[in-house]
């Protein structure tokens, strides 16, 4: 197998950080955005983020295989459903009192962009 470019692997390790984590609950978007130091490139409160409550190889495999590509927005849809949980940012918070409010999505299409066979963006989801 192919190394992927050095480049390309640090944005899978931010992409894994930010997105992949198949123990956060709704009930712990505050505490796992702090934890996880996910912010805005400025550093200020992120708005919001999703997390695939999934295993890093069931994502990964959006990208081999398990995925339908589309030429046209450039973007893999995943072929399984999965769970995600969304967290948005509480009205008025600011750093360094980010708080969110976490919400459970079940059976979820999600779209990402693929390097390498590697997921290094998440683009969005739908049913």
């Amino acid at each position: 197998m192919k190394i992927p470019p050095l480049y390309t692997l640090e944005r899978y390790q931010k992409f894994k950080r930010q997105h992949i984590d198949k123990k956060v609950t709704a009930q712990k978007c505050t505490a796992v955005m702090k934890q996880k130091r996910i912010s805005n490139n400025d550093n200020s409160c992120k708005e919001t983020n999703t997390f695939i409550l999934a295993a890093e190889k069931e994502v990964k495999s959006v990208c081999n295989g398990q995925g339908v590509y589309n030429k046209q927005s450039n973007f893999t849809e995943s072929k399984k459903k999965f769970r995600l949980v969304i967290c948005k940012l509480r009205k008025q918070a600011r750093k360094p009192k980010c708080e969110y409010r976490g919400t459970c999505l079940t059976n979820r299409i999600i779209v990402v962009s693929c390097e390498q066979g590697l997921p290094v963006h998440y683009a969005g989801d739908h049913i």
